[in-house]
């Protein structure tokens, strides 16, 4: 079992900068993706980046491109999201998730285990 804690949401205005952060514990997630996904009320939950067990291929949502940037610190059993020039559509709960697989993979079913989500409010 591995569990997930995001941490780092809050409210911020539109133009500014937040950097979430996801911690595991109860197993090392170096061998899983990892990966960034939102949902606000009424939609479906919707993917935003992933990263690669070793970091090395990212992947990001054409709504973030250029703006959001995925790591992982391997030795901290952590993963971010810098999230920069923030956008009010940019408002919802973000949840980190891990899975034991290849590449930086998009969909969530994906990944095997999710965080409790961390809200982030962009105001304008």
């Amino acid at each position: 079992q591995v569990q997930l804690v995001e941490s780092g949401g809050g409210l911020v205005q539109a133009g500014g900068s937040l950097r979430l952060s996801c911690a595991a514990s109860g197993r090392t997630v170096n061998n899983d993706a990892m990966g960034w996904f939102r949902q606000t009320p009424g939609k479906a939950r919707e993917f935003v980046a992933a990263i690669s067990r070793a970091g090395v291929t990212t992947r990001y949502a054409d709504s973030v491109k250029g703006r959001f940037t995925i790591s992982r610190d391997n030795v901290k059993n952590t993963v971010y999201l810098q999230m920069n020039s923030l956008k009010p559509e940019d408002t919802a709960v973000y949840y980190c998730a891990t899975g034991p697989v290849t590449g930086a993979p998009l969909v969530a079913t994906a990944y095997d285990f999710w965080g409790q989500g961390t809200q982030v409010t962009v105001s304008t």
